[in-house]
């Protein structure tokens, strides 16, 4: 007792709260450090409830208590995900950015380095979206190969697309090849509304908006599980949502 009486509050002392220093880490782009932090919460937080339910019940395990924990903890995640909007914070900027490579940013190394289930919701909202930003480029060019594969698995589908291609493009050359846009802009209109009436028809009988809309689904799965299991990097990318950020000082 004369031992802890003898400790006294240092005034000086900084404390920081968790919420203003997670704050701080998102501003300042150490978004490596948050994620680092996040995964290791769970798992302290969880010991002493563990062993509190543990000693609580003593009838049941602590094994299938945990077990149940884990179950929870994956059910909250994988619902904050399917709710969650991937493009919330994507920009024009990002999409203007340089693609980054796909061995050493996109994929990374293997193994649990580069890849983990996020234990939050939090935890996943913030790998999400981050994750969108900086690989916007990439998953743009998976979604335009996996509309590729999609097509060539459906050649009708195909076929259509060419044929809408060429039925524009005749179009185009009609109209400017005899000028009808200043000749005669009521047989261009006409014109127009033919090609997007024989469009509709080439879509509805060659089944391409199915392989768009699987396409699209596909492509939109594999964002999301890609995003939501790769783990944040240190980045030099700019939030441009944070433009009072000062440059931190170089070491000489």
């Amino acid at each position: 007792m004369a031992a802890s009486s003898s400790f006294k509050p240092n005034p000086l002392s900084l404390s920081v709260p968790d919420p203003a220093l997670d704050r701080w880490l998102r501003d300042s782009g150490y978004l490596d450090l948050l994620d680092s932090t996040t995964t290791g919460a769970p798992s302290s937080t969880s010991a002493p409830s563990t062993s509190a339910s543990a000693a609580a019940r003593p009838g049941t395990g602590p094994v299938s208590s945990g077990v149940a924990a884990d179950v929870l903890a994956f059910a909250r995640t994988l619902a904050s995900l399917l709710a969650l909007n991937p493009f919330a914070r994507l920009s024009t900027a990002d999409l203007a950015a340089p693609t980054p490579s796909w061995s050493l940013a996109f994929v990374g190394p293997p193994g649990a380095a580069s890849y983990s289930w996020p234990p939050t919701p939090t935890q996943a909202r913030l790998r999400v979206q981050e994750n969108v930003r900086r690989y916007a480029r990439n998953y743009a060019a998976l979604t335009i190969l996996v509309f590729a594969c999609c097509l060539y698995r459906m050649p009708m589908a195909l076929l259509g697309m060419l044929a809408s291609l060429a039925v524009w493009e005749g179009v185009r050359y009609c109209r400017d090849h005899w000028g009808l846009t200043t000749r005669a802009p009521g047989v261009a209109q006409a014109l127009l509304h033919c090609a997007q009436i024989a469009t509709a028809i080439l879509l509805y009988v060659c089944n391409l908006q199915f392989a768009l809309v699987y396409a699209i689904g596909l492509s939109y799965a594999l964002m999301m599980l890609h995003a939501s299991l790769r783990k944040l990097t240190p980045s030099s990318l700019p939030d441009p949502s944070n433009k009072n950020r000062r440059a931190q000082p170089r070491r000489s």
